[in-house]
């Protein structure tokens, strides 16, 4: 079984994490573990946006895990951006084994001022196995169900579903040979 290591970076409640991986493990026949990723973000902090550059923790990322065979998705509490976007929800390597998600607007909090913990708990989901994806190859899908179906704005988020549609299910499985 294709091993998935979640790394919280800069974040101390593991909890949520905790309760996803079960639902993780049977949506994606992946084994998700939890290991701490120990690096200082702080270059990645843009002063003029407010914001931190999804690209350069990416890079710092795969340059403290070089000798780590498994995927390994970052999770950071810290709101991200690429030059060409306002914000993104995270970042991946195509074919590569780093991405990164943040859960920073994907609290419902931030959208109407109140706490949504289960809505978290998707979104987060749905995110992780999107990025995921593109580590697995996968490019953006048109099927709204896909949880690969591109996402601008949180609506899109809860829209798409949280399964690969069959065609990107079969694109893992015939490239990573995963059952």
């Amino acid at each position: 079984m294709t091993k998935v290591i979640l790394a919280p970076i800069n974040i101390d409640n593991l909890q949520l994490l905790d309760e996803i991986i079960p639902d993780l493990k049977n949506i994606s026949k992946l084994d998700f573990v939890i290991e701490p990723l120990k690096i200082d973000i702080s270059e990645a902090y843009s002063v003029e946006r407010g914001q931190y550059h999804s690209t350069t923790i990416l890079k710092l990322m795969i340059e403290n895990i070089s000798n780590q065979s498994s995927k390994v998705v970052g999770i950071v509490k810290n709101d991200l951006f690429i030059p060409v976007l306002t914000y993104v929800f995270g970042e991946a390597q195509l074919n590569g084994k780093c991405s990164l998600v943040s859960l920073f607007r994907l609290h419902e909090e931030f959208y109407s001022g109140k706490s949504d913990y289960e809505l978290l708990k998707q979104r987060t989901i749905k995110e992780i196995l999107h990025e995921l994806g593109h580590n697995f190859g996968l490019i953006h899908c048109k099927d709204w169900e896909c949880v690969m179906h591109s996402s601008s704005a949180i609506e899109e988020v809860d829209i798409k579903g949280y399964r690969y549609c069959k065609l990107c299910s079969q694109r893992i499985k015939e490239t990573f040979e995963i059952s």
